[in-house]
């Protein structure tokens, strides 16, 4: 019976195709979008993964995200310091300051600033020049992406490619200049800003005049396993809000998802490739069943009972749901492949698998329901109807 219900199938090649196409569209649009979703989620808290020595980050108790950054006095440094269980403390300045290139044009960076003995704070890869040499004066480092891009040097022709900016370019940061001693390899942030890394004592230079340039403190315990004691321990005796790395993480993604638009915009998009999906799958095949209708009546007539030609239907609609997840993953997986290392935000987590195998499946049911429906009620002395 299965290869009849195969043959069946197969037979009409237009609607055999229509149904696949129909269930990989779907799948396609149940994985990429939320890929893309994932990846923007992930881009918005790549700062605090990117600085993965500290277990805990202290802050103000009134920041909300990573981007929200409220300055502390400088005691506050010293008051976390003092807390026992701590093993060291160290300051951290993040602000978002304009910067002037040899263009002329202005461009918005992130600039961190770093603890000027350890540099406890930096990059954790170095494409070009080292960490080190953010300890020469007025010096600084530059994300991989801001120097080959938006903070790039002015092309040689009308028209030419942008030369990156490179060790020993100069930029003006707030009217100070800044020498370029590094490049860095780092996740792109949300807004895929260029960052540019210095110490803190010369952040507070190349900042505008604030009476506080203290935005985080970044401290790690002696114990990791107490971790979330002494985080608990900062906050009741400063005042101040402390995070482990991922608690901080978890605050920015819900930020996000709470007051901004960006989870309903997904949704909308996933919600709506999976009613046009099922739409197209469960009509297409509806009519193909709808055709095939005088060969389920000789079925039934022969004696073949109804729970048989449920199975047949439910195995044709298992074939196209297999072929359409198949092509819909295999859509995902070259969108990652060509949108690597661009400014496209795109993660592939395992989830994501799970998360559209589920979506055809209901397709695919809603298909075979509608069909099966159909055959059940079919009098098999319809096929002896001229």
């Amino acid at each position: 019976m299965f290869y009849i219900a195969l043959k069946m199938l197969i037979g009409d090649r237009g609607k055999f195709l229509g149904i696949i196409l129909g269930i990989g569209f779907a799948s396609l649009i149940m994985t990429q979008q939320p890929g893309v979703f994932v990846g923007l989620m992930t881009r918005s808290f790549s700062f605090v993964t990117d600085i993965g020595l500290p277990d805990i980050w202290v802050m103000d108790k009134k920041v909300k995200f990573i981007d929200d950054s409220k300055a502390m006095p400088i005691t506050a440094l010293y008051r976390v310091a003092s807390i026992e269980g701590v093993s060291w403390a160290k300051p951290l300045f993040k602000g978002n300051i304009q910067v002037r290139l040899k263009s002329g044009n202005f461009q918005n960076c992130n600039v961190i600033g770093i603890d000027d003995t350890t540099l406890i704070g930096g990059p954790a890869k170095m494409v070009q020049g080292k960490l080190e040499n953010l300890r020469k004066s007025d010096s600084i480092i530059v994300s991989l992406e801001g120097a080959n891009d938006k903070l790039a040097n002015p092309a040689l022709k009308p028209g030419g490619p942008k030369i990156p900016l490179a060790i020993g370019d100069t930029i003006e940061i707030n009217d100070n200049r800044a020498f370029v001693v590094g490049i860095a390899e780092t996740t792109r942030t949300f807004q895929s800003q260029p960052i540019i890394f210095t110490t803190f004592s010369r952040a507070s230079k190349f900042a505008p005049p604030q009476r506080n340039f203290l935005n985080f403190v970044l401290v790690k315990a002696k114990d990791p396993s107490k971790v979330k004691e002494l985080t608990k321990m900062i906050t009741e005796k400063t005042g101040y809000a402390a995070y482990t790395g991922d608690e901080f993480k978890d605050l920015t993604i819900d930020y996000m998802m709470k007051y901004t638009g960006i989870p309903i915009n997904f949704g909308i998009s996933v919600l709506l490739g999976f009613l046009v999906g099922a739409a197209i799958a469960g009509q297409t095949f509806y009519n193909f069943t709808i055709e095939n209708l005088r060969y389920f009546g000789v079925l039934k007539a022969m004696g073949t009972r109804n729970s048989t030609l449920l199975w047949m239907i439910l195995y044709q609609a298992l074939i196209v749901g297999f072929i359409g997840y198949g092509i819909g993953l295999g859509g995902t997986a070259l969108f990652s492949s060509l949108t690597q290392d661009t400014a496209i935000a795109f993660r592939f987590p395992w989830q994501l698998l799970l998360f559209s195998f589920i979506g055809v499946t209901i397709i695919s049911a809603i298909s075979a329901a509608i069909s099966i429906i159909k055959v059940i009620r079919l009098e098999p002395a319809v096929v002896f109807k001229s």
